[in-house]
Order: C-alpha cells, then structure tokens, then sequence
C-alpha cells in the first residue's frame, strides 16, 4: 500500500520545536486526532511553553510538554525514546538574527538535527519528518522551483539548513532511516510573530498609518498555516515520501509591495509605507523571488493546498486583532 492505515489515537508523537508558530499548529491537529503527543518546548526560566501557553496545562488529555534543548544529545535521546513518530521543527529561524548570531544557528540547526536523527535511529522509529525550508534555494534560478533547483546558502540561516537537510538525507541514504524533509514555502497565520512580514504589516497597520517594511520587491509564495500542517500529516502517512524532499506552497507568487497594499486595504487603507533601510536584507543575501512546484506533494502525499491567500489573510487579521496586545508594533523584530 502506498499509504500507512494511520490510526493516531494509537501514536506515540514527539514534536520539537512544539512552541514555535507552525508546530504549535501541527500539536493542535495531532491533539483533535487522538494522538499521544509529547511537545518539546525550548527550556527557558520562566517555564514559558512559547505558543502553547495559556492554551494548554498539565491535565490536557494526551498532551505531555517537556522543555529542554535540541543541542543537549542526551536530552534528545530521552526525548525521543519509545516514540513511534518524530516531527522535528525545533530550530533557529530569523534570517536577520543570523547575520547577528550565526553560530548558534549552526548549533541549533545543524547539531539539533544531527542529535533527533541519530536518536531516532536508535529508538527505531517507525517515521522523522525534518522541516527544511525555501530559503535553501536561494534566489529562483527558474520558476515554479521543484525540488531538484539547486541549493543556495545566501544566509547564514539558509546555510544552516542546508546542513541540516543533509544531515537528514544522509541518515537516510547511510542507515536507512525512515525520515522524510518537507520544505515549506513561506507559511503565515495565527500566532505568527513579528519577524514574519506578514504579522509585520499587520500590527503596524493596526496601530499606526505609517508601516514600515524593507526591499519591496522580493516575491513569496504564502501558503495558510492550516495548509502547512495538513503537508505534515499527509507526508507522513504516504510510504511514498520515504527518502524524499517535498515542496509545499501554493504556486502563486506575491511580491511584498502587493503584498502590504493587499493587507492595507482589508486594515487601514488610509496607512503609507516606509522603507526602512536597517530592514533591507544585504544585497546578496536577499531572495529575490520563490514560487513553488507542488506537484510532488500532491502525488506523492495527496497533498494541495485548500486556503487562497486572501482567505488566509482575513483569518490571521482578525486574530492579530483579538490579539494584538502581546505584539510590539513597529518594534523591529530580528
């Protein structure tokens, strides 16, 4: 068969990177599928659970959250011991932040990944899914981008995952572990932080007619946070996917001016837009276009993609709006 007979209520579920914005989403949808999900949390003093806060507790029904450190090997080890699945999203992802601080990107991004790959083999679990990401590609050399475009490191994040694909792909090839790397184009919606350029827009729209942004030019290929969890589900129930990179995004390209007057409009369409020269990216380091190739995933893994962008948007907004006092608008957030 090409499919697992997947029954979650009966999976043990490991998750790093489980307080971040797209694993806290793939927690809630494990959650509703009946899953035994363990959530790793980054350790922090103040025992702050990231985006699960205040959303979850001690006594929720088949949720166990551990804090700890993806670059501790013995801590991953325990992490994943006994479990059946591992989604592994734990990871440093602010691509400004890596100008400032690459080597803990290389510790976290590269060494966390060494450290859930080896552990997985280990404990024999049954499936790892790594999260990679576009930014591997660097600027289009073609469009759409499959996943045979070649790999580009114009950052030191995007370098950083680089190595951690690698990693994944040679436990792979090297011990036959069964993992399998998605490679999300740009995902947006609730619980998204300001270091996303669509929360960006938004929560300074909301508080201001002045938003203030950096190269307007670059073009994305957003895909609804919902769509991106659904691509982990679905990749880790197909046997095709064994062994394979999959590409998921929307195919439709939006450069960041449309972008902003897009979300101007349906927020403030009295506000204007700044560029603000210390949020340009260094010139050869900004990605000028990404637009994806899906087609792997839809036959790989039934796999396509359900919310239009303008679909999306209406959702994230009204939750920034509901939420819009645990933002800083107008901080720059690197």
């Amino acid at each position: 068969m090409d499919r697992y007979i997947m029954k979650w209520q009966e999976k043990r579920i490991l998750v790093t990177g489980a307080g971040g914005f797209i694993g806290s989403h793939l927690v809630d949808e494990l959650l509703s599928r009946g899953a035994d999900v363990t959530a790793f949390v980054h350790y922090n003093a103040r025992n702050d659970w990231g985006m699960l806060e205040g959303r979850y507790n001690e006594k929720t029904p088949h949720l166990t959250i551990i804090a700890g450190d993806i670059t501790d090997s013995l801590f991953v080890q325990k992490a994943v011991s006994g479990k059946d699945f591992v989604f592994h999203l734990a990871a440093l992802i602010g691509i400004p932040y890596s100008y400032t601080a690459p080597e803990s990107y290389i510790n976290t991004n590269v060494k966390g990944s060494l450290n859930v790959m080896q552990a997985s083999l280990d404990a024999d679990v049954e499936r790892v899914v790594h999260t990679s990401t576009s930014e591997v590609y660097g600027t289009a050399q073609y469009t759409p981008i499959d996943e045979n475009h070649p790999l580009s490191g114009q950052s030191p994040y995007s370098a950083s995952k680089i190595g951690a694909d690698k990693i994944a792909e040679s436990y792979y090839c090297s011990f036959g572990l069964p993992v399998t790397t998605i490679r999300p184009f740009n995902t947006f919606g609730p619980r998204q932080s300001t270091r996303a350029v669509i929360p960006t827009i938004v929560t300074q729209a909301l508080k201001s007619d002045t938003v203030k942004l950096g190269s307007l030019n670059p073009v994305r290929d957003l895909t609804f946070v919902a769509d991106t969890v659904q691509g982990f589900i679905k990749i880790a129930e197909s046997k095709k996917t064994l062994g394979k990179t999959i590409n998921t995004g929307t195919g439709r390209g939006v450069s960041i001016g449309e972008l902003a007057e897009l979300i101007l409009d349906l927020v403030n369409p009295k506000a204007r837009i700044v560029c603000e020269r210390k949020r340009v990216r260094p010139e050869k380091s900004e990605v000028m276009q990404l637009l994806c190739d899906n087609r792997v995933a839809k036959d790989l893994a039934g796999w396509q993609p359900e919310f239009t962008l303008e679909r999306g948007l209406s959702l994230t907004i009204e939750w920034m709006k509901e939420h819009i006092m645990s933002y800083k608008p107008g901080h720059y957030t690197v």
